[in-house]
Protein backbone atom coordinates (compact mmCIF):
# COMPACT_ATOMS: atom_id res chain seq x y z
CA UNK A 1 0.00 0.00 0.00
CA UNK A 2 1.40 3.45 -1.07
CA UNK A 3 2.09 5.67 1.97
CA UNK A 4 0.36 9.40 2.06
CA UNK A 5 3.40 11.10 0.62
CA UNK A 6 3.48 8.78 -2.42
CA UNK A 7 -0.16 9.33 -2.40
CA UNK A 8 0.31 12.66 -2.66
CA UNK A 9 3.44 12.93 -5.48
CA UNK A 10 0.64 11.04 -7.57
CA UNK A 11 -1.80 13.76 -7.44
CA UNK A 12 0.67 16.51 -7.91
CA UNK A 13 1.79 14.29 -10.91
CA UNK A 14 -1.43 14.13 -12.21
CA UNK A 15 -1.93 17.41 -12.01
CA UNK A 16 1.16 18.98 -13.23
CA UNK A 17 0.07 16.57 -16.13
CA UNK A 18 -3.33 17.85 -16.86
CA UNK A 19 -2.35 21.58 -16.62
CA UNK A 20 0.42 20.74 -19.59
CA UNK A 21 -1.96 19.10 -21.20
CA UNK A 22 -4.47 22.15 -21.24
CA UNK A 23 -2.08 24.47 -21.85
CA UNK A 24 -0.92 22.44 -24.91
CA UNK A 25 -4.58 22.28 -26.12
CA UNK A 26 -4.58 26.14 -26.13
CA UNK A 27 -1.44 26.26 -28.21
CA UNK A 28 -2.46 24.18 -30.67
CA UNK A 29 -6.43 25.33 -30.50
CA UNK A 30 -7.99 21.84 -29.63
CA UNK A 31 -11.21 22.92 -27.85
CA UNK A 32 -12.35 19.18 -27.20
CA UNK A 33 -9.78 18.65 -24.49
CA UNK A 34 -9.83 22.16 -23.04
CA UNK A 35 -13.43 21.85 -23.07
CA UNK A 36 -13.48 18.50 -21.37
CA UNK A 37 -10.50 20.03 -18.69
CA UNK A 38 -12.65 22.96 -17.66
CA UNK A 39 -15.53 23.38 -15.74
CA UNK A 40 -18.60 24.86 -17.46
CA UNK A 41 -18.75 27.87 -15.32
CA UNK A 42 -14.57 28.50 -14.92
CA UNK A 43 -14.00 31.88 -14.41
CA UNK A 44 -11.09 33.74 -15.02
CA UNK A 45 -8.08 36.80 -15.08
CA UNK A 46 -6.63 37.66 -17.41
CA UNK A 47 -5.31 40.04 -19.80
CA UNK A 48 -7.73 39.63 -23.10
CA UNK A 49 -10.67 40.17 -20.20
CA UNK A 50 -9.47 43.83 -20.03
CA UNK A 51 -9.25 43.40 -16.28
CA UNK A 52 -12.93 42.10 -16.04
CA UNK A 53 -13.69 38.66 -14.34
CA UNK A 54 -15.12 36.08 -17.16
CA UNK A 55 -17.37 33.38 -16.13
CA UNK A 56 -18.01 30.54 -18.64
CA UNK A 57 -16.19 28.97 -21.46
CA UNK A 58 -17.96 31.48 -24.39
CA UNK A 59 -15.11 33.80 -24.14
CA UNK A 60 -12.32 31.27 -24.20
CA UNK A 61 -14.19 29.68 -27.60
CA UNK A 62 -13.73 33.04 -29.42
CA UNK A 63 -10.10 32.68 -28.95
CA UNK A 64 -10.18 28.95 -30.28
CA UNK A 65 -12.06 29.79 -33.52
CA UNK A 66 -9.27 31.29 -34.43
CA UNK A 67 -7.29 28.55 -34.61
CA UNK A 68 -4.33 27.53 -32.38
CA UNK A 69 -0.41 29.40 -32.81
CA UNK A 70 1.16 28.41 -36.10
CA UNK A 71 4.44 26.61 -36.94
CA UNK A 72 6.52 24.91 -34.54
CA UNK A 73 6.14 25.91 -30.69
CA UNK A 74 7.28 24.80 -26.90
CA UNK A 75 5.10 25.26 -23.67
CA UNK A 76 7.29 24.92 -20.78
CA UNK A 77 5.67 25.83 -16.69
CA UNK A 78 8.86 26.55 -15.30
CA UNK A 79 9.50 26.62 -11.18
CA UNK A 80 5.90 24.78 -11.02
CA UNK A 81 4.41 24.68 -7.49
CA UNK A 82 1.42 22.29 -6.60
CA UNK A 83 -0.45 23.27 -3.26
CA UNK A 84 -2.98 20.99 -2.18
CA UNK A 85 -6.19 22.10 -0.78
CA UNK A 86 -7.35 18.53 0.79
CA UNK A 87 -8.46 16.02 -1.36
CA UNK A 88 -10.68 17.64 -3.61
CA UNK A 89 -9.06 20.92 -4.45
CA UNK A 90 -5.60 22.39 -5.79
CA UNK A 91 -3.91 25.75 -6.82
CA UNK A 92 -0.97 25.35 -9.46
CA UNK A 93 1.27 28.47 -10.29
CA UNK A 94 3.89 29.11 -12.57
CA UNK A 95 5.57 31.48 -15.24
CA UNK A 96 4.80 29.56 -18.67
CA UNK A 97 7.27 30.14 -21.27
CA UNK A 98 6.16 29.97 -24.97
CA UNK A 99 9.23 29.30 -27.48
CA UNK A 100 8.03 30.00 -30.85
CA UNK A 101 9.60 31.57 -34.05
CA UNK A 102 8.73 35.21 -35.14
CA UNK A 103 7.49 36.23 -38.38
CA UNK A 104 11.63 36.34 -39.68
CA UNK A 105 11.88 32.66 -38.48
CA UNK A 106 13.76 33.76 -35.48
CA UNK A 107 12.61 31.74 -32.17
CA UNK A 108 11.40 33.63 -29.29
CA UNK A 109 10.21 33.55 -25.87
CA UNK A 110 7.26 34.71 -24.40
CA UNK A 111 6.59 34.41 -20.81
CA UNK A 112 3.59 35.14 -18.24
CA UNK A 113 2.58 34.30 -14.58
CA UNK A 114 -0.45 32.19 -14.64
CA UNK A 115 -2.53 30.21 -11.03
CA UNK A 116 -4.73 27.72 -12.12
CA UNK A 117 -7.11 26.18 -9.71
CA UNK A 118 -8.27 22.60 -9.99
CA UNK A 119 -11.10 21.06 -8.13
CA UNK A 120 -12.06 17.14 -8.77
CA UNK A 121 -15.63 16.50 -9.39
CA UNK A 122 -16.90 13.47 -9.48
CA UNK A 123 -13.67 11.99 -9.06
CA UNK A 124 -12.49 13.58 -12.18
CA UNK A 125 -10.15 16.72 -11.80
CA UNK A 126 -11.59 20.31 -13.66
CA UNK A 127 -9.98 23.29 -13.84
CA UNK A 128 -12.65 25.76 -12.42
CA UNK A 129 -10.36 29.33 -12.20
CA UNK A 130 -7.57 30.78 -13.80
CA UNK A 131 -5.59 34.39 -13.44
CA UNK A 132 -2.42 35.35 -15.69
CA UNK A 133 -0.76 38.28 -15.92
CA UNK A 134 1.73 39.20 -18.99
CA UNK A 135 5.06 40.10 -17.55
CA UNK A 136 7.20 43.24 -19.25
Amino acid sequence: MADSSDQRRAVIDELLELNQRLLESIMVGDWDTYARLCDPEISCFEPESRGELVVGLDFHGFYFDRGGVPGPHNTTMASPHVRLLGEDAAVVSYVRLVQRLDSSGNPITHRCEETRVWQRQDGRWKHVHFHRSESR
